[in-house]
């Protein structure tokens, strides 16, 4: 395992952080380099605090690490700021070790997928991950995004891996645009609704920006498009809405459509009907 440099641990607090849970959580990411296998190129930790008596686990501390590219992200939260550290240093290893297996496992050859991770070159499954359901008894079922405000890349796909999906609907910061970001070559693919010439790409180096326009297509046409091309999800933009959206198979063999979420609205495409946003 190679050696990484020091790297500084950088800190955030809101509300009433003990002072002493600040430096305990950037020891304890400073001590986990140790078996990072690869240079620790950014860490922040952010510790919260909630005013409200009445929460349950007040203390939340948030840990995101750059690992040479690879984004790492891990929450815990506990009754106290110290316990929370804790936790979070308990995730933040178990994550570290596995990257390290990961690394090692691709170190000699072709680049071993994670568990339900899709590749662009990946050999077909003969066994489907959802359930094989006859096509006449599947049903579109809807739900909203879970990404409301707008984001950043980095922070999509430090959601993404914190709630483990294989893909992720948000609202791009940048541009304004509807986006999905996904795991693809060892890294992170992003698409926009509508990509553009001039607008700045991700900061990070381990997200590239695809330069399609998503298809306009209602719902049901997604949906065949998703049958007959076979891939893991297809994104488009609803003509009556002039939103991105996507469909993909849930894992109860019905099909899944997700929609953008309701609070911030993203700015509506410059050639789209007017902006109807339906929250469910």
């Amino acid at each position: 395992m190679r050696t990484t440099p020091a790297v500084h641990v950088q800190t955030e607090t809101r509300g009433n952080v003990p002072r002493y849970a600040v430096g305990l959580a950037a020891a304890k990411v400073q001590s986990l380099l140790r078996i990072a296998p690869e240079p620790m190129l950014f860490a922040r930790v952010t510790l919260t605090m909630a005013a409200d008596r009445a929460v349950e686990r007040p203390a939340t501390v948030r840990a995101n690490v750059d690992l040479n590219g690879r984004l790492i992200h891990v929450e815990a939260a506990a009754v106290t700021a110290r316990e929370a550290v804790e936790r979070m240093g308990d995730r933040l290893r178990i994550r570290l070790e596995r990257a390290a297996r990961s690394w090692a496992a691709t170190r000699g050859g072709k680049p071993v997928p994670l568990p339900h991770e899709w590749r662009h070159e990946s050999v077909p499954r003969s066994r489907t991950p959802y359930f094989p359901r006859p096509p006449e008894d599947r049903m579109t079922l809807r739900r909203t995004s879970y990404a409301r405000p707008p984001q950043t890349p980095d922070e999509a796909a430090a959601d993404m891996e914190m709630l483990r999906f294989e893909f992720y609907l948000f609202t791009d910061q940048t541009t304004g645009q509807d986006s999905v970001i996904y795991r693809a070559d060892g890294g992170y693919r992003m698409a926009r609704a509508r990509p553009a010439t001039g607008w700045p790409g991700p900061a990070s180096g381990s997200v590239t920006v695809s330069e399609r326009p998503a298809p306009w297509l209602a719902p049901a046409a997604a949906v065949g498009r998703l049958e007959a091309l076979g891939q893991p999800f297809v994104f488009f933009v609803n003509p009556e809405t002039g939103r991105g959206s996507l469909v993909y198979h849930r894992y109860d063999g019905h099909y899944g459509l997700v929609t953008p979420g309701c609070g911030p609205a993203a700015r509506p495409l410059p050639d789209a009907p007017p902006l109807r946003v339906f929250c469910g």
